[in-house]
């Protein structure tokens, strides 16, 4: 087995003269780009009239079956399973309505308390269900695991982290619906009471009973606790500025408390049947039988992090990026990589509880992993600091760096500087790792959400150079489409994209940079001077041209559909949820059953902490 290459891609930085164009450009300016330069045009960006009877025609009438299956390829299976999930509720409530509401040995306590005993008894079934699946979209090695198997084409794994939000906001519902039934049963016991004649003491034996009764002591401790997370769960305040994610990674923990609160919750017995057991431990204090499910394969996978934090792990290089960009390389031996997964880092030098979601941008063909981070939050900021980067100072000089410069290295740190300890924890699936599983490929990546493509497109060097220690794909087209809204983003990426254009002399891959900020009306004149009878373009220095404006989508995939009529074709994309919508809608609408399919996936798009773990 051949060795790992040490860094045979590594990153380095493109063109200095990328930095000078951040304003607005008329697009008129470049109709006098020669022929020289329209040579460059990929295949993709030619629009042919089609002859004749196309095997891909999206715009043909399809029949209700064909409808049908190419509306699961999508959308289908998200859909049929969120409804699955729904009705799930609802019929779990149907069933608790009916079976408190005819139990043969409850009718007291329907007579005490009415309606309101059958509705309180049957939410609390239901949020005892949602325990089930609250905890197993987060634990991602299961989840890793189960996406490989037949599963993955059934179940929308990679859409865990919205059902782990619904189920939480499930909870909510459900715990509002059963607090207000008791509340209204606690009236009617009031109300009921003999000691209680005036209405002062009522209200007095009302409040009294909120801090004497366990079941209601319990359930406002819970309700602190629920209160609390979903307060700072919200995306606003997760993703604000000074400690948001961290406010809400450790209020986040209160679920322990939650959980244990909720066990106890179940444990008294007040409203009790007609006739005995009253309260046998078949009866009361269930919360556990339903939490076992997830709870254990949870905490299986907090030991599996435990054991994985302990390995021997160093950062072996840092180098600072263009536009706040911090790369760090890591040596560490993983089993398992797969190009386009994720990981999660830990530095216990800033926080021994924080543990951040980043995509890995080296290849399993390497013997180190880098991730690329963008300085955006408290945390990477701290990071920064800590691995020797100094941002702050090039921010201030306004003189930004015009390429990548590597800060330290193992075997050169800087004077009396120390490399902090780093723990990772994974590699976790995501969609991006399904590429190899087509023939063509579409991967469109937004800004900084080209990160899990940088793994990709090195896995896909390296095996096109039979560097793969034996791997093989089936890819035999790759199409990468960039959209950046200034120059100073693509610097960091560039010796890669040089890479693959000099490697690539079977033309398998295609390159399609969009720009889509303005440049000044000299840098214009600049460009297009220099494109006149030049073999590269003036701004990238790739074969491939730099494209100005947005990518016209109905365009770029009608071309895919007729040039790959017999072809299930992948779309990857990581970037703004916006252009996601898009993607996704051009891939239903360009989908053919009898020709070109469209697959969409939205990889992992980890530039900073976005999952808690």
């Amino acid at each position: 087995m051949a060795n790992k290459r040490s860094s045979g891609l590594d990153f380095s930085d493109g063109n200095p003269t990328l930095n000078a164009y951040t304003t607005d450009a008329p697009a008129t300016a470049f109709d006098q780009r020669n022929k020289a330069e329209r040579a460059r045009i990929q295949g993709l960006m030619y629009t042919t009239k089609p002859q004749g009877q196309l095997r891909h025609d999206p715009t043909r009438p399809k029949k209700l079956k064909e409808r049908f299956s190419l509306w699961l390829i999508n959308e289908g299976r998200q859909r049929i399973f969120f409804a699955t999930f729904i009705l799930l509720h609802l019929l779990v409530a149907a069933l608790g309505l009916v079976h408190y509401g005819l139990k043969d040995n409850l009718v007291t306590a329907r007579q005490t308390y009415g309606v309101t005993f059958t509705i309180a008894r049957a939410a609390a079934l239901v949020l005892h269900v949602d325990v089930i699946f609250i905890l197993l979209p987060v634990c991602r090695n299961f989840v890793s695991i189960l996406r490989r198997t037949p599963l993955g084409d059934v179940i929308p794994f990679d859409k865990g982290i919205k059902l782990h939000m619904a189920t939480g906001w499930a909870i909510i519902v459900g715990s509002i619906v059963h607090t207000l039934a008791h509340i209204v049963n606690l009236v009617r016991l009031t109300m009921a009471d003999d000691s209680a004649r005036t209405t002062g003491q009522r209200i007095a034996f009302f409040i009294k009973a909120n801090f004497v009764i366990g079941p209601l002591i319990t359930g406002w401790l819970m309700w602190i606790c629920l209160g609390v997370m979903a307060y700072f769960a919200v995306e606003k305040r997760r993703n604000a500025k000074n400690g948001g994610y961290e406010r809400f990674w450790y209020t986040h923990h209160l679920f322990i408390p939650f959980f244990i609160l909720w066990q106890l919750h179940g444990m008294f017995c007040m409203i009790q049947p007609d006739r005995p057991p009253y309260c046998s431990w078949n009866s009361i204090g269930v919360f556990w039988r339903y939490w076992i499910v997830g709870g254990v394969i949870w905490i299986i996978e907090r030991i599996l992090r435990e054991v994985r934090s302990r390995h021997i792990t160093y950062i072996s290089k840092v180098i600072q990026h263009p536009s706040d960009i911090m790369e760090l390389q890591i040596k560490e031996k993983m089993q398992g990589l797969r190009a386009g997964q994720y990981i999660f880092l830990n530095c216990p030098e800033l926080s021994f509880w924080q543990w951040h979601a980043f995509t890995i941008t080296s290849a399993p063909e390497e013997d180190y992993i880098s991730v690329h981070i963008r300085i955006v939050g408290d945390f990477t900021q701290a990071l920064a600091r800590a691995v020797g980067c100094d941002f702050e100072s090039v921010r201030a000089s306004q003189t930004p760096i015009a390429e990548g410069k590597v800060v330290t290295t193992a075997t050169n740190p800087k004077i009396n500087r120390v490399l902090p300890r780093v723990m990772i924890d994974g590699p976790f699936g995501s969609a991006s790792e399904d590429v190899f599983n087509y023939e063509t490929i579409f991967l469109v990546g937004a800004g900084i959400g080209v990160t899990p493509f940088a793994s990709i497109l090195k896995s896909i060097w390296y095996r096109m150079n039979n560097l793969s220690h034996g791997k093989r794909t089936r890819l035999s087209k790759v199409y990468f489409t960039w959209v950046i809204r200034d120059f100073n983003q693509a610097e960091w990426f560039h010796s890669l994209l040089h890479a693959l254009e000099e490697q690539d002399s079977q033309n398998k891959i295609e390159i399609n940079i969009y720009l889509t900020g303005g440049i000044q009306e000299d840098d214009i004149n600049n460009i297009v001077v220099q494109d006149v009878g030049a073999e590269k373009d003036a701004v990238t220095t790739l074969r491939a041209p730099t494209h100005y404006g947005r990518p016209n989508w109905d365009r770029t995939f009608t071309s895919l559909g007729q040039k790959h009529s017999e072809s299930d074709i992948g779309v990857f994309y990581c970037g703004p949820q916006q252009l996601a919508s898009t993607l996704r809608y051009m891939s239903n609408k360009h989908s053919d059953a009898r020709g070109a399919r469209f697959f969409f996936g939205k990889g992992s798009c980890h530039r900073s902490a976005l999952f808690h773990g």
